[in-house]
């Protein structure tokens, strides 16, 4: 490679005379309407076009999919909403591309809002999304809350789990849908989501191999991604793996201290943080039996937890529900169970009030666990389970313990 050498300046460098001998710079200004378009604009390209990632967080392998309301944008190629250890960024580069773009759209350029003609269209939502669905916001409530949990607590204590050995791997299947907000070309947002599509995951016992399977999600090929971890990274409640899942306690009190702790200023609030800590806990995971107990205790304790009489999770299943929302943006996590086996079937958010553009009762995504096992090599499926692309039809219900 040829190199310029570096030449030490003889001279010094007169700067008074320079900029007396250069025209004085231009002082550009934009309107302040203009500007606020453009940031606007800029914020929507980044949310539409930045691959998926938790603002606060990094991919968890093991954590599961985003909770059932975290918009597209916001959610992780790898599992997990919080925890992980590689974020996504925007980049400078990345950002000024965005910016310009945002300027010829505005300027009247392809799917801008500044063209004059087709003035009212609507763009194109993102491909493979459909409108998001509306239900009846069904209100919760504390009064059967403590029955309900002791259920759901003794079933996950009595469950008989897979247990995977030296060289095996866990798999995790799930139907999942999630939020993608759009703007379109009237300026105004509307609520899509993605189709139900199946998502499996496979990890070691230590977190250090994986993959993740999702040919309709975003960000992972239709072959997947892997979710090796080669550096071993540590261990921790936002980052977990089986093996760290059952050194923790399982005394609810204990383990609600060691959350609380461990998650201080993350998120909306320590008690919107705790309740979406366990849940990503339980989500995507082969939960020990007595810690699942534990886990499901410990968020019956954490104030503004109600309990919701009728929940549907991904797959259509209907269910009660351990539920609390985020009084930031009004939307409520629910973890449904079967009422009759009291097994964890899945996740769903609905928006409980007008927020963010966003109406409520408004299902800002769902998911359901559709199997749970030990299998032998990584990408390896259970006996009689479907291949990865295609929807194994009426889903089995998942284990009791999680």
């Amino acid at each position: 490679m040829i190199r310029t050498p570096w030449r030490r300046r003889e001279e010094p460098l007169d700067h008074a005379e320079l900029r007396r001998l250069l025209p004085a710079p231009g002082d550009p200004e934009l309107s302040s309407d203009r500007l606020r378009g453009l940031e606007e604009h800029l914020m929507t390209e980044i949310r539409n076009r930045t691959p998926d990632t938790a603002p606060d967080t990094a991919p968890n392998p093991l954590a599961g999919p985003p909770p059932a309301g975290a918009p597209a944008g916001d959610r992780a190629s790898r599992p997990g909403r919080r925890s992980g250890r590689r974020p996504v960024l925007v980049g400078v580069a990345a950002a000024l591309a965005l910016a310009a773009a945002g300027v010829a759209a505005l300027a009247g350029g392809p799917g801008g809002s500044g063209g004059s003609e087709n003035p009212g269209r609507v763009a194109a939502p993102p491909a493979g999304a459909v409108p998001a669905p509306v239900v009846q916001v069904v209100r919760g409530s504390t009064a059967a809350l403590a029955g309900a949990v002791a259920d759901i607590s003794g079933a996950a204590a009595r469950a008989e789990l897979p247990e995977p050995g030296p060289g095996q791997f866990l798999y995790i299947r799930s139907e999942v849908s999630g939020l993608v907000s759009w703007e379109g070309s009237d300026g105004k947002n509307r609520s899509y989501v993605d189709k139900i599509h199946p998502r499996e995951v496979w990890m070691s016992p230590d977190g250090a191999k994986g993959w993740l399977l999702e040919p309709h999600g975003k960000g992972t090929g239709r072959d997947g991604i892997t979710l090796d971890d080669p550096e071993g990274g540590e261990r921790t409640l936002n980052s977990p793996s089986h093996a760290y899942l059952k050194t923790l306690p399982t005394d609810p009190s204990l383990l609600l201290e060691k959350i609380y702790d461990e998650t201080r200023g993350m998120g909306n609030g320590p008690d919107q943080q705790a309740f979406g800590t366990i849940g990503d806990l339980l989500r995507e995971q082969v939960v020990p039996p007595k810690l699942a107990a534990g886990l499901y205790r410990a968020a019956a304790r954490i104030p503004g937890v109600v309990l919701v009489d009728d929940s549907v999770d991904a797959a259509g299943r209907h269910g009660i529900a351990i539920a609390r929302t985020d009084e930031s943006d009004g939307s409520r996590t629910e973890w449904i169970f079967d009422r009759e086996t009291f097994a964890y079937l899945g996740e769903r958010t609905v928006q409980t009030r007008d927020a963010e553009g966003i109406r409520a009762g408004t299902v800002r995504g769902h998911t359901a666990v559709t199997g749970r096992a030990v299998v032998d090599a990584l990408k390896q499926r259970p006996a009689g389970s479907a291949p990865g692309g295609d929807r194994a039809g009426a889903p089995a219900a998942p284990s009791a313990g999680t």
